[in-house]
């Protein structure tokens, strides 16, 4: 390294700009260094006889299509330690309700990975749970094999539990027709795949159901669309019922206005809790124009067209930094 840093000292001229920064106290900063914040991995390829499906149709470039059998062995012990995780900590539903289970006993070869009940729950649901991949989210193959297999089996309650789930399987969720059987999405704390270091953390919280959106698609007179913030419905395990939250429970909700079914791209950004940018507008100083400042913190977008795929989405973030999706169709096209 030294030769050729040498050597391109040697034959180039350069100038050090990065511990010589332009100052200029006229100007405010409002934003710190562009950083990425996150990456969603792709969907994994796995060996056709592991027990967790969702695997892509073909074989990814970025995985080796030949295995040994050992992707299979990893995905069994993974689902044991889940449904260990699972069966001591219990859900962790919206308003700090956690229910744990009387029985959560695992399902052998299944598409389904575990079977159980709630604790001092006097219906006597029964409620069936379905793990994402170690290095992935739930897929939408994934959801479409177990939501007819719970319908069949009689199960009231479906809870499927990953690291991430992809825009694909949310939207099914949400579309999917069956009232009886409910449906909970679960996101897994990340600090499970830490592994032997979870036993120095605390044994709460490690699967967090989150209230599903209510968004509603209009479309204005010169054929434009905009997104309305509903609020949030929030889950009562106790009661078994569903209540309505206000736009006010949503800590930030973004819209994609031409979503192609796997990437959400921001197109827009809210943020309904008003007193997150009070700070930033006092150091502002009244150099912004306070009606436009004033919608970021809306729960209504700005009109936008029609985008190619003729698919919105919204993706909502709630206070605990979870995150749902919902899409909606234009007309008939689908993405």
């Amino acid at each position: 390294m030294d030769e050729v840093n040498a050597c391109i000292a040697a034959s180039s001229e350069g100038e050090e700009l990065v511990d010589q920064p332009e100052v200029d106290r006229k100007r405010i900063r409002v934003s710190g260094p562009f950083t990425v914040e996150a990456v969603q991995p792709a969907e994994e390829s796995l060996d056709i006889e592991s027990p967790i499906g969702g695997e892509p149709d073909e074989p990814l470039d970025t995985y080796d299509a030949e295995t040994d059998g050992q992707d299979a062995v990893n995905a069994e012990a993974y689902l044991d330690q889940m449904i260990r995780l699972l069966r001591n900590d219990g859900v962790q539903f919206p308003n700090n309700r956690t229910l744990k289970f009387a029985t959560l006993d695992p399902l052998e070869g299944d598409v389904l990975h575990a079977e159980g009940s709630w604790e001092d729950d006097d219906t006597e649901r029964l409620i069936a749970v379905v793990f994402g991949p170690q290095h992935g989210p739930v897929t939408a193959l994934q959801v479409e094999e177990c939501l007819p297999i719970a319908s069949r089996r009689g199960y009231d309650e479906l809870v499927f539990a990953g690291f991430s789930f992809d825009g694909a399987a949310q939207a099914i969720i949400q579309e999917y027709p069956n009232p009886r059987v409910r449906i909970h999405i679960a996101h897994i704390n990340p600090d499970v795949a830490m592994g032997d270091l979870l036993k120095e953390t605390p044994s709460t919280q490690l699967f967090t159901v989150f209230g599903m959106p209510r968004t509603k698609l209009e479309e204005t007179t010169s054929g434009e669309y905009y997104i309305k913030m509903e609020g949030v419905d929030v889950y009562n395990p106790v009661d078994n019922t569903v209540s309505s939250a206000g736009a006010d429970k949503v800590a930030a909700w973004f819209v994609d206005s031409d979503y192609d079914g796997r990437t959400f791209c921001i197109t827009q950004a809210f943020f309904p809790d008003k007193k997150a940018w009070d700070k930033i507008a006092r150091a502002l100083k009244g150099v912004i124009d306070e009606d436009q400042f004033e919608k970021f913190s809306g729960v209504e977008s700005f009109p936008f067209p029609a985008g190619g795929h003729g698919c919105v989405a919204v993706k909502v973030i709630d206070p605990r930094g979870n995150e749902v999706m919902s899409v909606h169709n234009l007309g008939e096209q689908k993405y």
